[in-house]
């Protein structure tokens, strides 16, 4: 099971003091958060990609680029990459040489999107999200499959003779997650290439995200890539902590009354029972998220959202301390508990390469 964080890279004003970050300090607080992410033993760290204000992260290929030299052995992924405005030919090379340069330690969630204005920006149609969701993805796996490409398709030129460059580290793909808040078709193609679903589950109710699950779940099994209960499963969360409940809502509270995102609506209450949005205790975070099985099933990734809403960096690393020493260490043991040996774990560089290697292995020892 792994266990991260994702970041939006929203530039809020803090709702306490009344200041604004700049977008200089937003960009440096997100790689000190990463950072701490990996100190902490969390195993992922994900940014998200958007081209409008109020967020930072416009070039999350280059962030984690960067990051990648500061760290270790944290996995470094997106939150999500647009699959519909960026070059599938450009997330080919920029992810493989995301890989390159972090050993591997890489992958990527793919998504729509949800702002609408962004398409025409790179020169799309907005009601052919979908469509063009699925064309680019068909393309990029193709890019990163096969050495040479011809291709031609309804979204953009064609290609004839092409080969991305570099090549996928050890001839291995980055693994992807789908990533969907609300779409069917996305699930549907996450089940039929295999891949990962990540359902982000931080503004609906939990039934709304079932059915997608349960939907990317069944046609997993349709397609033959396992059982049900081996489909590769992602969700995201948002918590905020301290050692008193009553002290965490307290403090917590302006910040969600004047996000940009939720603010002005329901009541933390509300928000609280009706999402995973979780305030308050330690053990009423792990009370809460090992609780996300009886409902989900066993799934292979959960990451959190802690640094929006106009958060201070301190309180920030603050929560990731809490989280990497108090709550992680007792969800591992928890949601490993009883885990059918059959449920796979999240697919890796080095399980993917040896998955690889095994086959070409097999397919050596069948020729005659």
């Amino acid at each position: 099971m792994q266990f991260g964080i994702f970041t939006v890279g929203d530039l809020t004003a803090n709702p306490t003091t009344g200041r604004t970050p700049t977008e200089h300090e937003r960009i440096t607080a997100m790689v000190a958060i990463a950072r701490k992410a990996e100190e902490v033993g969390l195993d992922v760290f994900a940014a998200g990609e958007h081209h409008n204000p109020p967020f930072v992260p416009s070039s999350p290929t280059t962030m984690l680029g960067y990051i990648a030299a500061k760290t270790e052995h944290i996995i470094l992924s997106t939150a999500t990459t647009l699959i519909t405005t960026n070059d599938p030919v450009k997330i080919a090379e920029d992810f493989a040489m995301l890989q390159h340069l972090s050993d591997g330690r890489v992958d990527l969630m793919l998504g729509r999107g949800n702002t609408g204005p962004v398409y025409p920006w790179f020169g799309q149609d907005v009601r052919q999200g979908i469509p063009l969701a699925l064309e680019n993805y068909a393309l990029l796996r193709r890019l990163w499959r096969e050495d040479v490409v011809d291709w031609e398709g309804q979204f953009r030129t064609p290609l004839q003779g092409f080969q991305s460059t570099p090549r996928p580290l050890d001839g291995v793909p980055p693994f992807v997650w789908h990533a969907s808040i609300r779409s069917p078709e996305i699930a549907e193609q996450a089940a039929f290439y295999g891949d990962g679903f990540f359902a982000n589950n931080i503004f609906w109710p939990r039934e709304h995200y079932l059915q997608l699950i349960g939907l990317y779940r069944a046609r997993f099994e349709h397609y033959g890539h396992g059982r049900a209960d081996q489909a590769i499963v992602g969700l995201g969360g948002q918590v905020f902590m301290r050692t008193n409940s009553q002290e965490a809502v307290d403090e917590f509270r302006p910040y969600f009354d004047n996000a940009p995102v939720y603010g002005h609506g329901p009541s933390l209450e509300e928000f609280t029972e009706r999402t995973p949005l979780t305030v308050g205790s330690p053990q009423q975070i792990i009370d809460r998220y090992a609780g996300m099985r009886d409902y989900f099933g066993d799934y292979q990734r959960q990451l959190f959202l802690m640094d929006h809403a106009g958060l201070p960096l301190k309180t920030v690393l603050e929560q990731l301390d809490i989280l990497g020493g108090e709550v992680v260490p007792v969800l591992r043991k928890e949601l490993a508990a009883n885990r059918p040996a059959h449920v796979p774990e999240a697919p890796t560089h080095a399980s993917l390469k040896a998955e690889a290697e095994n086959g070409r292995l097999a397919a050596s020892v069948a020729r005659p």
